[in-house]
């Protein structure tokens, strides 16, 4: 009998009064439970407080979630963010290491919207700070003042590249997909693949080539009600599979 893998969730920053709280969605963590079938723990932002070699000693797989804030564009060499953007500059300096760490050991991550420009970032690709006001390219955010179901709603088709990982597991050519960001891929970063692309021509999903196990990011948010849509299980299912093959090795 396999053994459950434990599967770290990389945690926001959030100050609530005065303390500062870590983080991580509840959607994220139902979805690592039932469709991924792992035990969930959450990874605080501590930066270089972490301990990247124990930690990863003892997990079987990654998830680095979205949040409502971007990553600091000095990561990208980009221009300063408009007054007002919210940054979380503990995660950052969690995750963009601990991405290229923990797929250097074999440890099957997914990033998920913000998880997914953190690996572009952290693999030294760039980033669209307001996808919406880039020619070309539609508006990628959730409708405003609706409500959670509805900004989550199906909101444009995904097109899956042949002879990928999304197209390895299964996945229809094409499938609808939820549209909840304002950042996007710029340049592609370096030994990244395109797994799917948004009608436009914006990158929704890549893999990283060469990785010795499951290592995906996807901008959209496959953790909404996953258990009903087939796709969006299909994405954690093989994660799932990949951590719980990490942790018979472990």
């Amino acid at each position: 009998m396999s053994r459950q893998p434990i599967i770290g969730v990389s945690a926001c920053t959030k100050q609530i009064g005065h303390n500062i709280y870590h983080t991580a969605g509840d959607k994220y963590l139902q979805a690592v439970v039932h469709a991924a079938g792992g035990m969930p723990i959450i990874i605080p932002a501590l930066g270089d407080q972490v301990d990247q070699d124990y930690l990863l000693d003892h997990i079987d797989g990654l998830v680095f979630p979205g949040s409502p804030s971007n990553v600091e564009p000095h990561h990208y060499s980009g221009p300063a963010s408009e007054p007002g953007t919210l940054h979380d500059a503990a995660r950052d300096s969690t995750t963009i290491p601990l991405i290229k760490a923990a797929i250097a050991r074999g440890i099957p991550v997914l990033g998920i919207c913000r998880g997914f420009q953190e690996m572009n970032v952290a693999f030294g690709g760039t980033l669209h700070q307001k996808v919406q006001e880039v020619e070309g390219y539609m508006d990628h955010r959730e409708p405003e003042g609706l409500p959670a179901d509805q900004q989550y709603g199906l909101r444009h088709l995904l097109h899956v590249q042949p002879g990928g990982l999304l197209d390895g597991i299964g996945l229809p050519r094409e499938f609808m997909i939820n549209s909840i960001h304002g950042q996007g891929v710029e340049r592609l970063a370096p030994g990244l693949h395109v797994e799917a692309l948004a009608p436009d021509g914006l990158i929704e999903a890549f893999s990283v080539e060469g990785a010795k196990s499951f290592a995906l990011g996807v901008q959209w948010h496959p953790e909404w009600q996953v258990r009903s849509n087939p796709n969006y299980l299909a994405i954690f299912q093989a994660f799932g599979e990949a951590c719980r093959k990490k942790a018979g090795q472990r």
